[in-house]
C-alpha cells in the first residue's frame, strides 16, 4: 500500500490528518472534511481503518485536556445507544461491495448536513427532553460512526440543542469518542480487517501532521467564545 501511494496522495492524506487534529483539539464539524480526503485516497472501507488509531490518537489528547468539562448525565444517555449502534454497523458493513459502502457513507453525509441545515432554518432553540431524542442520536451515531466515522454530526447537534458551553461541549464529546473509538477498534483489526500492520505503518507518519493540527486547534479555540463557537 505504501508504494502505491503518489505524492498527491501523501498531500492529501496528510492534510487529512492535520484538519483531523484541529477538530480533535475542539473545533468540531471539520472531521467530516478529514473522512472524505482519506476515502479519496484510499477507498471508502479501507479509510475507515486508517482513520481509527489517529482518532484515538486525537482521543487521547482530548481527554487529557478537557478532562474536567465532562457533563456525565450526557454521556451516560448517548454511550448505551452508540454502543447498540457501533454493533449494528460491524454487521451491515462486514461484506457489503465498496461501492454500496461509499453510496452509504454518501447519504449519511448529505442526511447529517440536512439535518443540521434545516435545524438552522427552523431556529430550534428548545432543549429536548425526551429520551427518545437522546436514544435516537446515540444510536445513529453509533452506526455512522462504523460506517465511515461519520457520527460528529449527530453528536454535535444533540450536545448543541442542549445547550452545552463550548469547553463541556469539548469535553463531553471527546470522553464519549474515546470509550466508542476503543470499542470499535477490535471489530476494524478482527472483524472488517481494515487496521494491519501496513496500515499502521502510514499512520506514523500521518499522526505528525494531526500533533501540528492539535497544538493550532488548541491554539485558536481559546480565541472563541461560546456563541460563535455554536455557530
Amino acid at each position: 500500500m505504501l508504494e502505491s501511494l503518489t505524492t498527491l496522495d501523501w498531500i492529501l492524506a496528510s492534510s487529512a490528518a492535520f484538519i483531523l487534529g484541529i477538530s480533535k483539539s475542539g473545533l468540531k464539524g471539520i472531521a467530516i472534511t478529514s473522512v472524505l480526503l482519506l476515502a479519496l485516497v484510499f477507498g471508502s472501507k479501507a479509510s475507515t481503518g486508517i482513520i481509527m488509531p489517529l482518532l484515538i490518537a486525537g482521543d487521547i489528547f482530548a481527554v487529557c485536556y478537557y478532562r474536567r468539562f465532562v457533563v456525565k448525565s450526557h454521556l451516560f444517555k448517548l454511550l448505551p445507544w452508540m454502543l447498540l449502534g457501533v454493533v449494528i454497523g460491524v454487521f451491515v458493513g462486514k461484506d457489503i461491495p465498496e461501492v454500496l459502502f461509499k453510496k452509504l457513507m454518501i447519504w449519511i453525509i448529505l442526511i447529517s448536513l440536512g439535518i443540521i441545515f434545516w435545524r438552522d432554518y427552523k431556529k430550534i432553540k428548545t432543549i429536548p427532553k425526551s429520551r427518545t431524542f437522546a436514544g435516537s442520536m446515540g444510536l445513529t451515531a453509533g452506526f455512522t460512526t462504523m460506517i465511515g466515522n461519520l457520527a460528529g454530526a449527530f453528536t454535535n447537534m444533540y450536545f448543541l440543542a442542549m445547550q452545552l458551553p463550548k469547553n463541556n461541549f469539548i469535553g463531553t464529546a471527546a470522553w464519549l469518542f474515546f470509550i466508542i473509538n476503543w470499542f470499535k477498534l477490535p471489530f476494524h483489526v478482527f472483524t472488517w480487517k481494515t487496521i494491519t500492520l501496513e496500515t499502521l505503518k502510514i499512520n506514523l507518519y500521518l499522526v505528525i501532521f494531526e500533533i501540528l493540527g492539535l497544538v493550532i486547534g488548541a491554539f485558536l479555540l481559546k480565541k472563541i467564545n461560546d456563541k460563535f463557537y455554536r455557530i
